[in-house]
């Protein structure tokens, strides 16, 4: 079993003040007795580019008789004057995996429990570093249905940690109460999404390392904002030290096989193995109990999934929703974890909701089903259906018959993703293309995206923007090659000051206002207006959404109105009670008198636009 006290660098002041850091690495199967012998090489980061200053070199013990065959040594942090050695501060670490020869086996290899990275392939640790003081011990995770997500590339973003600090305000402003990080572990390139890491323990250290890390989930947690990363659990880094090491070394590997994906081959995590189901169990209350994240998205659950009773994704998901139950901050109504875990299962989203600790999936349909819309300029029944997610037999609830545990589930609902092109491109592209020859996307066409935001916000499910839709933002992206996440895209900031990019913000600014403070917006009731076909025939689609009254507070009915035409339309809804409907995102439009329930009457919808009447 692994235990992350034994591995790791590990900086200790004993009482007398001395400094030492402790280090230990599994290797299962590389032994002492086989030859293999296994060093340590560290500096002071200071010292890192100084000609004539090399590593210190230190030889580990091999515990003999441990299960995973542990190497560890104990490393005085003594004062050379020579040097920064000894000196507080961050130092840099790597290992070398030798034979009895003094030959290498394994050159250079980082530290896979290493906590923190440095410039190149480098592990970290800090001698002296200060204990972050945190601030959110009232900070609870919404439940499923109350959630607003914004997936983010944090460098693309605003840079880094601090980046998504300065714009909190920004964000909670569109309605989001969820930030999902796209990959933040240390990677080898400079410029890459994340999807193949080199260090799962270790928050990249151009985004700002382990303290800013913090900082930034302290900070979202003060704002009331959850935060959930990519947790790319499927596969590696060519250089990974467990691919790496039983690469040159040829011993049986533990945990890693070969990873065919859809954009790539790569090293490829194999469930099967118990040293691989302990990694990735550990690694997840790690990143819950020192970061206080609040949850994953688990990125191509495929790679991982072995069925609901399977010893993969089904068990790594109970595990840790088990594990959750044990920090006060997840603690939800009747005893159920607050925890969010988000499965990127494509083929059978309805299937991994209904049968694993999964309270929310990515799922395409919604994406799909709009940009086929966008770009043939038709309206169809279908995407009011996909808006309730019911309709395509999507559990509200899981329920575990054994255990008894249940929580509310659904999936999430969105225009645009990080593996696909920005949505507002799909109408027109412009004759400019950026230096990977793609694209980008006419925003003089932003109107014909307005309908589409009112849907997101107003459907069932879980709303997710991704990182600067909501400014009309027009990059174009490769269908497959390295372009894809190999080529940085910075959100073009300046769009928020342009004609589109004020009307859209101030859509979904108003949109996000509206959901967060109307029940029937985050509850099940979706009734759709499908037996009047005249609303097609004009590109409207109408809907109710309605929750039950409970308590203290009284039910509550919106209607919905969609119109994705460049005319005005002119359409007939069925108002279900008496009383004077107001339309809602504007305020402007006439108030609809109704004297009777059930009473029929006309609403005018501007064109590339929609309407949302509430009873006063």
């Amino acid at each position: 079993m692994i235990n992350l006290n034994e591995v790791g660098a590990h900086p200790n002041q004993d009482a007398a003040g001395n400094w030492t850091v402790k280090l230990g690495v599994y290797l299962p199967g590389i032994t002492f007795h086989k030859g293999y012998r296994l060093r340590v090489r560290i500096i002071h980061e200071d010292d890192q580019f100084i000609r004539g200053i090399e590593p210190k070199n230190f030889w580990m013990s091999w515990l003999n008789g441990s299960e995973l065959d542990l190497w560890e040594a104990t490393v005085p942090l003594a004062v050379d004057p020579q040097s920064n050695f000894g000196r507080n501060g961050k130092y840099l670490y790597r290992y070398q995996l030798q034979r009895a020869d003094g030959g290498d086996v394994t050159f250079w290899f980082a530290d896979p429990f290493g906590r923190d990275a440095g410039v190149g392939t480098l592990s970290a640790f800090t001698k002296n570093a200060p204990v972050f003081a945190w601030t959110d011990a009232a900070f609870r995770p919404p439940e499923a249905d109350q959630m607003v997500v914004y997936e983010l590339n944090v460098r693309e973003f605003n840079r880094d940690f601090q980046g998504v600090i300065d714009q909190l305000d920004y964000l909670k402003a569109l309605g989001v109460n969820v930030i999902e990080f796209m990959p933040i572990t240390n990677v080898k390139e400079d410029v890459e999404w994340g999807y193949t890491p080199l260090n799962f323990y270790s928050p990249d250290e151009r985004l700002g390392g382990p303290q800013e890390l913090k900082r930034v989930v302290d900070a979202c947690h003060a704002q009331g904002i959850a935060v959930i990363v990519d947790a790319v659990y499927a596969h590696a880094h060519p250089e990974f030290c467990y691919n790496l090491v039983y690469e040159t070394s040829g011993e049986p590997n533990p945990m890693m096989g070969v990873f065919e994906g859809e954009f790539f081959t790569r090293p490829g995590t194999d469930y099967r193995k118990q040293f691989t189901r302990d990694f990735f169990a550990q690694l997840n209350r790690y990143w819950l109990a020192e970061y206080h994240i609040d949850g994953f998205r688990y990125d191509y659950v495929p790679g991982m999934y072995d069925g609901p009773a399977g010893v993969g994704y089904a068990a790594l998901v109970f595990n840790t929703y088990q594990f959750s139950q044990t920090l006060p901050k997840f603690a939800g109504p009747g005893g159920r974890s607050l925890i969010i875990q988000c499965a990127e299962h494509l083929p059978d989203p309805q299937g991994i909701l209904s049968q694993t600790y999964s309270n929310c999936a990515w799922q395409n349909g919604l994406l799909d089903e709009a940009r086929g819309m966008a770009r043939g300029g038709y309206v169809t029944e279908r995407f009011a259906h996909l808006l309730d997610p019911q309709f395509s037999n999507y559990p509200t609830e899981y329920r575990n018959p054994s255990s008894g545990d249940n929580f509310p589930v659904a999936p999430f609902q969105y225009l645009e993703s990080h593996d696909h092109g920005r949505f507002i491109n799909q109408f027109e592209e412009l004759a400019l293309r950026d230096l990977l020859g793609q694209a980008y996307g006419n925003r003089g066409r932003f109107y014909k995206l307005q309908p589409f935001i009112i849907a997101l916000y107003t459907g069932k499910g879980i709303p997710m923007l991704w990182n600067g839709q909501e400014l009309g933002e027009n990059w174009g992206v490769p269908d497959s090659g390295i372009g894809r996440n190999l080529f940085e895209r910075p959100l073009h900031w300046e769009y928020f000051y342009d004609v589109p990019g004020k009307a859209l913000v101030r859509l979904h600014r108003l949109m996000g206002t509206l959901r967060r403070n109307s029940r029937s917006l985050r509850g099940l009731g979706f009734f759709f207006y499908f037996f009047d076909q005249n609303h097609l025939r004009q590109g409207v689609i109408a809907y109710r959404r309605e929750a039950s009254a409970d308590g203290a507070l009284p039910a509550e009915s919106l209607i919905v109105v969609l119109n994705f035409s460049d005319q005005d339309a002119e359409v007939w809804i069925q108002f279900p009670l008496p009383g004077n409907w107001a339309e809602q995102i504007d305020g402007s439009r006439p108030v609809v008198t109704i004297a009777t329930n059930d009473q029929w009457s006309s609403v005018i919808v501007p064109s590339n636009y929609g309407g949302v009447y509430r009873r006063a």
